[in-house]
């Protein structure tokens, strides 16, 4: 029977999965110790004459086409731990290989052919090989058993999945057809007639009564415990989680703690039916069938409180805006009684199939006795899906942008709702295993969308707890990166509600684990962890370093606050790039067999990131050389602003208009660069300034001296200077020239003295022009209304007619055209 049409089956192996999620996750942790131990201890060499004779033995079963499912499944746990034996075996005698090689290195390259070498050099080149070919030998031993163990366990899962397949695609009897109702009902029949055998055999055994008359006490302390908690203490802790949700409100700590005793509503009630399949055992009267129903009866409470809780958290009672689905009240509650319709079915369907082991049953008596729950459940799958989608519609009609989740949960609707009609109508057709591989799934896919849903919120409301972070404050990133990180954790538990065997994942963790070969370097999670564990210890460390330099030592020196910018961006730079170093080594990654290969891409990536390459190179010259720092009044290539920021890419520049232009390092160092405050704020400005033709031009000089004396700023050497500098088409130019101790004022000095000079000119009368054009009309009787005079006719002169013509002298070309040179003798 395959795991996805046996829903006991699932609910087994979810628990053995969380086991081995749980030793999968920790398993990183414990891998760089093993490592270790593995590199101060020899590692003890396989039995390779064992392993042949186990392999030749597996290599028969597995071609006969009947071997059973649980012979193949022994067959692999026992290759798997060879496997492992020899992955081990695979680094063995690593330290004295590589020291080894390095010693063979030392003595230089082989003579090429036709020369020759010392004799002693040889010698010892010869017995330093045949060493080094002596203990790589049983790591290839390994790899070569590996390789055999790790191909008969991907044959052995390609069989099983082969046959997973074929299950899935058995036509079953009709459940619709009458004919086969008659098995059904036999099948039932004789599960009851065999269960009223047991019961009846138990009280009539002596023994079984004694053991019934002793165990009384107990049996019906844990009825009345198990019945007083079903019945009254349920809807207590209901009650409780609902009180503390009202009245918490915004309240941080009273809604966590809501959410926290929400998981009661599910411990609690399956401690209850733990409590009552308890009992049921020790009455002794039940038989075999008794007990493995006492068991099923603890899976199906888990199902069913399980779906409650999910049914109480995705519709909530009151409402709430942080609910996951907004829906009004009535459809809640309509939420809510579907999902405890899915808990009970769920626990139904457990029940039936260990009443009624499929195994032992016809497929007319599965698919009749499976077939009615399942059109119940589709029912339910259905209302479940409607209830999805009718969140999406209520989000798209209220808003004009949707998110993300949102989006999901429509789909998630679609999709529920198409299983719910599809699983019922293929199963009636027959195939009822491919039914149940749907339905089921789908259900506990959605209570496990749940979970994940309350793990991030509480995880949100934790950190909200924590770091005080109000409501109208912007989306943290550690919750959703928290929030991701348990949804890909995840991911295996949906693999397995889905019928990938648990034994598929822990392969892909020993393919992971096994990690890849680059020439002689292998590369494991092992290695990945310690490089970041390391590489993150140094960069933390570093990070400290560049603060202590930056609050406690640089401020008390001399430097400039540029410089002390300048040291710690390079004492980042020197310790991460030892951190990696440091990482690298500590890992066991030897980048000599990456030489090759990086020698080979850093010709591409030169090319493609030259322009990168080159501003990194001039970041490291300005914070090195310092022809510009922050702070600095820079022009360069049109733009002009302060230095906001250098990096080692580019320098971040801040306009006047408060704008920021990112400016590539190159050019700061290839290009022209004005610097107007690098080693001192001093700078000239330049005041033009134009009087009317006749104003008496001492007098002006005069004027301007007196002004750009009586600025504050100027500096008194160089004194302010006074030029005529020209006779303008309109004015007589004269130019204020003053060198201002900070040219940052600049703007405002000139504003300053052109308002002073504007007073002194009106008090003194002289006259700033201003252009003067004079603008001739060729027709001004048109502007009055007159009609335009008529022209003097004038008798067309034939060019032929040399009395026509016009003299021309040379006199007058030489004197027109000696001030142009567009004129035709100019060519």
């Amino acid at each position: 029977m395959s795991l996805r049409g046996d829903p006991l089956k699932l609910f087994r192996h979810l628990q053995s999965v969380m086991l081995a999620c749980m030793l999968a996750l920790s398993a990183p942790v414990f891998l760089p110790a093993v490592a270790v131990a593995q590199t101060s201890h020899q590692v003890v060499a396989p039995n390779y004459d064992e392993w042949r004779v186990f392999a030749e033995r597996a290599e028969r079963l597995i071609d006969l086409q009947f071997t059973s499912d649980e012979v193949l499944a022994e067959l692999r746990a026992d290759l798997v731990v060879f496997r492992g034996r020899f992955l081990s075996a695979q680094d063995a005698n690593a330290t004295r290989i590589a020291t080894l090689r390095e010693q063979i290195s030392a003595l230089g390259p082989p003579p090429e052919d036709g020369a020759s070498e010392a004799e002693e050099l040889a010698a010892r080149r010869a017995e330093l090989s045949e060493q080094l070919t002596q203990l790589q030998a049983p790591g290839i031993a390994a790899q070569e058993a590996f390789r055999r163990a790790d191909g008969l366990i991907r044959q052995i899962d390609l069989i099983a999945r082969e046959r997973q397949a074929e299950a899935l695609l058995t036509l079953w009897p009709s459940p619709l057809n009458p004919v086969n109702w008659v098995a059904a009902v036999d099948s039932v029949w004789g599960t009851v007639f065999t269960f009223g055998t047991q019961v009846l055999g138990a009280l009539e055994d002596p023994a079984h009564l004694r053991e019934f008359r002793s165990n009384l006490p107990v049996v019906g302390f844990l009825l009345l415990a198990a019945g007083f908690v079903l019945l009254r203490g349920r809807a207590w802790i209901e009650r409780l989680v609902g009180r503390l949700l009202d009245e918490g409100g915004d309240r941080k700590s009273k809604r966590l703690l809501a959410q926290i005793m929400s998981l009661t509503q599910i411990i609690v009630p399956v401690a209850a039916v733990a409590a009552l399949s308890s009992a049921l055992v020790l009455t002794s009267l039940t038989g075999e069938i008794g007990a493995a129903l006492g068991t099923a009866l603890v899976q199906a409470g888990i199902g069913y409180f399980t779906a409650r809780w999910a049914g109480r958290q995705l519709f909530p009672v009151h409402e709430s805006r942080r609910a996951p689905l907004q829906l009004p009240a009535p459809r809640r509650r309509e939420g809510r009684f579907m999902a405890n319709l899915a808990g009970l079915f769920l626990g139904l369907n457990v029940i039936i199939s260990t009443l009624f082991d499929p195994a032992r049953q016809s497929d007319a008596a599965n698919a009749v006795i499976a077939f009615p729950l399942m059109v119940l459940a589709g029912v339910v799958l259905f209302r479940l899906g409607a209830l999805l989608s009718r969140h999406f519609q209520l989000v798209a009609a209220d808003s004009t942008e949707t998110r993300f989740f949102d989006r999901i949960v429509g789909v998630l609707g679609k999709l529920a709702m198409i299983i719910g009609i599809g699983a019922p109508l293929i199963a009636a057709v027959g195939y009822v295993q491919a039914a149940q591989a749907l339905l089921y799934p789908s259900i506990v896919s959605l209570g496990l969308i749940t979970l994940l849903l309350f793990l991030t919120q509480l995880v949100d409301d934790i950190f909200d707890l924590v770091t005080h972070r109000g409501p109208d404050d912007p989306a943290a990133l550690i919750p959703a990166l928290i929030g991701f990180a348990i949804v890909v954790l995840a991911l295996p538990l949906f693999a397995i509600i889905w019928g990938v065997r648990p034994t598929e994942l822990l392969e892909i963790w020993q393919v992971l684990r096994e990690g890849f070969r680059i020439g002689d370097t292998r590369i494991s999670p092992t290695n990945i962890l310690s490089f970041l564990i390391v590489f993150s210890i140094g960069y933390l460390a570093t990070r400290m370093v560049q603060g202590a330099l930056g609050s406690g030592v640089l401020p008390k020196t001399k430097i400039d606050k540029g410089g002390q910018k300048a040291i710690i961006s390079g004492t980042g730079y020197v310790g991460i790039f030892l951190a990696a170093l440091v990482a690298i080594s500590t890992a066991g990654i030897d980048l000599s067999g990456l030489a090759i290969v990086a020698g080979a891409l850093s010709v591409g990536i030169g090319f493609g990131l030259q322009n990168i390459v080159s501003n990194f190179i001039s970041g490291l010259i300005l914070l090195i050389e310092r022809p510009v720092a922050e702070g600095d009044w820079i022009e360069v290539g049109g733009t002009m602003g302060t230095v906001r920021s250098i990096s080692v890419r580019s320098t971040v520049i801040e306009t006047f208009d408060r704008t920021d232009v990112i400016v590539p390092n190159a050019d700061l160092i290839s290009g022209t660069v004005t610097n107007w405050t690098r080693y001192n704020s001093l700078g000239r400005i330049i005041l033009p300034v134009g009087v009317a033709y006749g104003s008496d031009t001492r007098k002006v000089a005069r004027i301007l001296k007196e002004i750009g004396d009586a600025e504050p700023l100027a500096l008194l050497d160089p004194e302010p200077q006074v030029h005529f500098v020209d006779f303008g088409a309109d004015s007589l130019d004269f130019e204020l020239r003053l060198v201002l101790s900070d040219v940052g004022f600049g703007l405002a000095v000139r504003t300053e003295l052109r308002h002073q000079i504007a007073e002194r000119f009106k008090a003194e009368g002289i006259e700033i022009p201003f252009a003067q054009r004079d603008i001739w009309l060729r027709n001004p009787e048109a502007l009055r209304g007159e009609a335009p005079p008529k022209a003097a006719t004038e008798t067309a002169r034939d060019p032929r007619d040399e009395n026509a013509r016009t003299e021309m002298r040379y006199d007058e070309i030489s004197d027109t055209d000696a001030g142009g040179g567009d004129a035709d003798g100019g060519r």
